[in-house]
């Protein structure tokens, strides 16, 4: 098993270029789960008897909100320093720097607004069927952080650590990268199950409770042993990203208690 614990990593990030223009892992495997959630989705609204007009429209407020918040996140909770100096930075989102949290707030925004403005129907019920392809795209997205050898462990004498040399590094780190990515298939496929294979789905904000639980749950667990992304984390015993994953986890329990203790509701379309 010793080998195991010299895995060397230096994979470029860039897939290939044509003049100023390149295409890197990163948005390949973000642009890939986009469009399996987009399938998923169909899938979805079609066993639903639901208007797909709908879905195109959503999808349009979805990859908006979550490239929009997901920079606004990492420049407010992670970033402020730099970007209150450098305004102008902010807009250049190919220079990296996205936060998982802040996708997920703007998720949550574009929903309200689309189900005002679309389905007038009360939000928790697409959140219950947007963020079973959340999950997927999520993973996607973490392993586009590892083709970046980027967002890793601290290190460790696991037969599976990985050297990213790509930033210098000489000894085995944890591949968080991959921890979070395994976490968030595991639950895609818990929604998944509970989605078609149960009643639960028209229990309103049963899925998205466990959604919020399993994802950020394993968040809070794995930063454990996750290098500090920003200087100022140096030092809390608990960092930014877990300070974050609190209120989703608790509100997560209080959305899955709810649903078991409300009956369920069956939209007739």
């Amino acid at each position: 098993m010793e080998f195991l614990a010299f895995i060397h990593w230096n994979v470029e990030p860039e897939i290939f270029s044509l003049g100023p223009l390149s295409v890197r892992w990163y948005g390949l495997l973000f642009a890939i789960g986009f469009l399996g959630g987009y399938y998923q989705g169909e899938r979805m609204f079609k066993f639903e008897n639901i208007k797909l007009e709908w879905l195109e429209s959503l999808f349009i407020y979805l990859i908006v909100a979550t490239i929009i918040g997901a920079r606004l996140g990492h420049v407010f909770f992670y970033g402020w320093d730099y970007y209150s100096q450098h305004p102008s930075e902010i807009l250049k989102v190919w220079h990296g720097g996205l936060a998982s949290h802040g996708g997920a707030l703007g998720i949550i925004v574009a929903l309200i607004l689309w189900s005002r403005n679309v389905s007038k129907r009360p939000v928790i019920w697409i959140m219950d069927r947007v963020v079973v392809p959340t999950a997927l795209v999520a993973a996607l997205i973490r392993t586009g952080n590892l083709m970046n050898s980027e967002i890793y462990g601290i290190q460790t004498s696991l037969p599976w650590g990985i050297i990213f040399e790509r930033n210098g590094e000489t000894v085995p780190k944890h591949p968080t990268q991959i921890y979070e990515a395994l976490s968030y298939l595991l639950t895609f496929g818990v929604m998944l199950y509970t989605y078609w294979k149960t009643d639960l789905r028209n229990r309103q904000g049963f899925i998205v409770g466990v959604f919020f639980v399993m994802i950020f749950l394993a968040r809070f667990l794995i930063e454990f042993i996750k290098e500090d992304q920003e200087a100022f984390e140096s030092g809390m015993a608990l960092n930014m990203g877990q300070w974050l994953s609190i209120p989703f986890i608790l509100g997560g329990i209080y959305l899955i208690v709810r649903a078991l203790k409300r009956p369920p509701i069956i939209y007739k379309n």
